[in-house]
């Protein structure tokens, strides 16, 4: 770790207020990551409420699907209508949902220390990070792994400056099932299944 990201990881730390949370910033076990995913009721970063989450562990080259923290949430503001079709979540389904404190405390307690895994994960931490900055004064500090990225750094090549980052045609190319989409336990799966397949035919992934 570089020493710019070494100070950064400190000054993060200190600002914790909540000392529960402090081993978020242990050192990460080897070869172990979490795949995690959010359905949200908008796609605008800023205000967008979380409805539900899944975070998937990976070890080595297993996927401990059966391990899967799966949270609903309660948003504190009606789903708008034109919303349900896509996240597939009605008022009744969240009516019985977490507080947004409560669910992401059992997440940050379930993910540790471990890197993050995900398609389009800067969008879901975005997220995240608003809800727990003025919770906690930090933002997730966890090495987060962005699997399109990952695809995209060993697709290109200058005979072939244009990658194709949809989800389909990633799963496409590397030959791997496509599952229902906007079901974050899915979602988090495809993303692990993406990252283990790069894994296999590129050898170790930096972390």
């Amino acid at each position: 770790m570089s020493p710019w990201l070494q100070l950064k990881r400190w000054r993060s730390r200190q600002a914790l207020r909540d000392s529960r949370f402090a081993r978020l910033f242990d050192a990460a076990p080897p070869d172990e990551w979490v795949s995690i995913d959010c359905e949200t009721s908008s796609l605008d970063a800023q205000h967008a409420e979380i409805l539900s989450i899944a975070a998937m562990p990976v070890c080595g080259d297993r996927i401990l699907a059966s391990q899967t923290l799966r949270l609903t949430l309660k948003p504190t503001r009606p789903i708008a209508a034109q919303s349900i079709p896509i996240h597939q979540l009605r008022p009744q389904d969240v009516a019985d949902g977490l507080p947004v404190r409560e669910a992401l405390g059992r997440l940050l307690d379930f993910i540790g220390p471990r890197p993050l895994l995900g398609y389009y994960l800067e969008f879901d931490l975005a997220v995240i990070n608003r809800q727990l900055k003025p919770w906690l004064g930090i933002t997730l500090p966890n090495p987060a792994i962005e699997v399109s990225g990952l695809y995209y750094d060993r697709k290109v090549t200058a005979y072939r400056p244009e990658v194709d980052l949809r989800l389909d045609a990633i799963l496409a190319d590397l030959d791997l099932p496509r599952l229902p989409r906007h079901d974050p336990a899915n979602d988090a799966l495809l993303a692990a299944l993406i990252f283990l397949k790069l894994k296999h035919l590129h050898g170790t992934l930096d972390q």
